[in-house]
């Protein structure tokens, strides 16, 4: 009973991180064209992702990793997404029905230097009570190579857009949240002029985000 497992958003400096889990009883369940998220038009992103959750054969479980969570100096972003999968995993079992298997089996593409501990790590995370012997293995590239994986990518990413989507149409043009997009950096610099804060969507504990709130005081120290 194979699943796969993957993360969206861990870089970006708005909005939340997502990680997804698809099981898939059988291979040819998964729909044409399933690969790394990166490697598709949005649009097709969003049809393959519709697929998935329409077939009644496939189970998906998602987790959302919000700005709070990732700001507080108590964790880090290495735990999140060990958190972030463990509760993919365990939404995706619980969806799937998997409460008569003695065991399941997975993969994850891996947010660790070290795979074999990211899978260790994750695999402890789950949760503890069920009955169930899980074989999780983890692999850098994984949603390239692996295609339930790669079926776990695209459904992150939908998760991820969408929800930069809600925050746009609230706020205004976003961009991707990614420091590089030139579109949230104006965003940012824009709200923080406003507002003299950063949006609530913000990662404050990024250093762009810190950034731009710190060059916006001094702007306003040097006008007096």
């Amino acid at each position: 009973m194979p699943f796969g497992v993957d993360e969206a958003g861990k870089g970006p400096a708005l909005g939340s991180m997502f990680a997804a889990a698809v099981h898939v009883p059988e291979p040819d369940a998964l729909p044409d064209g399933i690969a790394d998220s990166k490697r598709l038009a949005p649009e097709r992103r969003e049809e393959l992702a519709a697929t998935l959750r329409e077939d009644d054969r496939i189970a998906v479980g998602v987790s959302e990793i919000t700005p709070p969570l990732i700001d507080d100096p108590e964790t880090d972003m290495n735990s999140l997404a060990v958190r972030a999968h463990a509760e993919a995993i365990d939404g995706v079992l619980e969806a799937a029905d998997l409460s008569t298997d003695s065991s399941a089996s997975g993969r994850c593409d891996a947010c660790d230097t070290d795979a074999d501990r990211f899978a260790r790590r994750v695999a402890d995370a789950c949760e503890p009570e069920r009955d169930l012997e899980l074989e999780l293995t983890a692999a850098h590239g994984a949603d390239d190579e692996d295609p339930i994986v790669g079926a776990a990518s695209v459904v992150a990413k939908v998760e991820r857009d969408a929800s930069m989507a809600a925050l746009a149409d609230e706020y205004g043009p976003v961009g991707s949240g990614y420091p590089s997009d030139p579109t949230t950096r104006e965003f940012l610099e824009s709200y923080v002029a406003d507002h003299d804060q950063l949006p609530p969507f913000a990662r404050e504990s990024w250093s762009t985000c810190a950034d731009v709130l710190a060059d916006a005081k001094q702007t306003g120290l040097e006008q007096f």
